[in-house]
């Protein structure tokens, strides 16, 4: 190896070496570094050490010393990220399901690294524990930059579609592929979603990207058509549902002011909202009707009213209706018969 390239290399591992184990409270003394550098077999002495750091500092490394009792305390002080930003970081990384249980480990290991040494082990030894239930799916990451890929090249996508059916993957169409043209990738109640324009149907179509296979980049270039649809993703995930798409309707509700923190983080805080008497507010929104829309609507129970108009209300009359119905046909009768089959 000639002596410039041994140079070089030498003076990577010394910032290597104070960017990974030292900080302000952990400064390296200059034996310290000289142990580190024979551990990766590069002899240096206190000489030539004082001059390769000076060096770094030189070409704007941001080293800082101070004069210790026998020799000077070396270390980095700043660093891309403080342990505040890197504990929030690791904590997205635990609480996102789509994350895997291996990948979660892999990019906690990653993110705790940016600390240090010192503070990584800090770090990992006070993770945080979330409640969530890991996807197992590991192509998601994958599909994620595929997909990402085909909607910075103006491409369309191609992909295999499943839905889970006691725990068994059931591909839709006979396993053939959906070609869609790409809008925009949304991450959304826990899950990534793919929303895209499709040809046949010239209408947004929404996909959960977990539920993807042998996702790939056509060599098609988007339909013309599907870029106007790219304005339309903030109100089109107002609209829908946890992501389940449906006929768009304008509808008109009252309800209690109690509830308008739950209405504002659904709809925004811009929503036009009108004030009555006895605590009671109404307002409309455009909604994509779907059984999870009717869900959310039970959840508020009697503090929240669909008034209008009367196809939706009877639609809820009937969603609701379908559910005690089920309730009075099957478990009332033989419920936990059913349950043991």
């Amino acid at each position: 190896m000639g002596k410039t390239n041994f140079s070089k290399i030498k003076l990577l591992k010394i910032w290597e070496i104070l960017k990974q184990e030292s900080d302000e409270g952990r400064p390296l003394t200059t034996s310290m570094i000289i142990n580190r550098l024979a551990d990766h077999g590069i002899s240096c002495d206190r000489r030539t050490l004082y001059a390769d750091i000076n060096e770094l500092i030189k070409n704007g490394y941001d080293i800082k010393y101070r004069h210790g009792q026998h020799s000077n305390l070396y270390y980095i002080e700043k660093r891309a990220f403080d342990i505040p930003e890197l504990r929030i970081m690791m904590d997205a990384v635990q609480a996102a399901n789509f994350i895997t249980e291996q990948k979660s480990a892999e990019l906690i290991d990653k993110i705790a690294a940016l600390g240090g040494s010192n503070q990584a082990r800090l770090l990992k030894s006070n993770i945080v524990e979330f409640n969530t239930t890991k996807h197992s799916n590991e192509d998601i990451y994958l599909n994620v930059s595929t997909l990402s890929d085909g909607i910075s090249c103006g491409k369309k996508v191609s992909f295999r579609y499943f839905d889970l059916d006691c725990n068994k993957r059931v591909l839709r169409k006979n396993g053939d592929k959906y070609i869609v043209n790409p809008v925009n990738l949304v991450y959304t109640n826990d899950n990534y979603y793919l929303i895209g324009y499709h040809d046949n149907h010239n209408a947004v179509t929404t996909y959960r990207v977990d539920r993807m296979q042998d996702v790939e980049v056509t060599d098609a270039d988007i339909n013309a058509a599907a870029h106007p649809q790219s304005l339309d993703i903030s109100e089109h995930r107002k609209q829908a549902f946890s992501m389940f798409g449906g006929e768009s309707v304008e509808v008109y509700f009252e309800a209690d002011k109690s509830i308008l923190d739950v209405i504002y983080d659904k709809f925004g805080e811009d929503l036009p909202v009108y004030c009555k008497p006895d605590n009671r507010v109404t307002f409309s929104a455009t909604i994509q009707l779907s059984p999870v829309f009717f869900g959310w609507c039970c959840m508020l129970g009697e503090k929240l009213k669909i008034v209008g108009p009367e196809s939706v209300v009877k639609a809820y009359i009937n969603y609701i209706d379908g559910i005690i119905s089920d309730y009075k046909i099957g478990v009332c009768s033989n419920g936990l018969n059913n349950l043991n089959k």
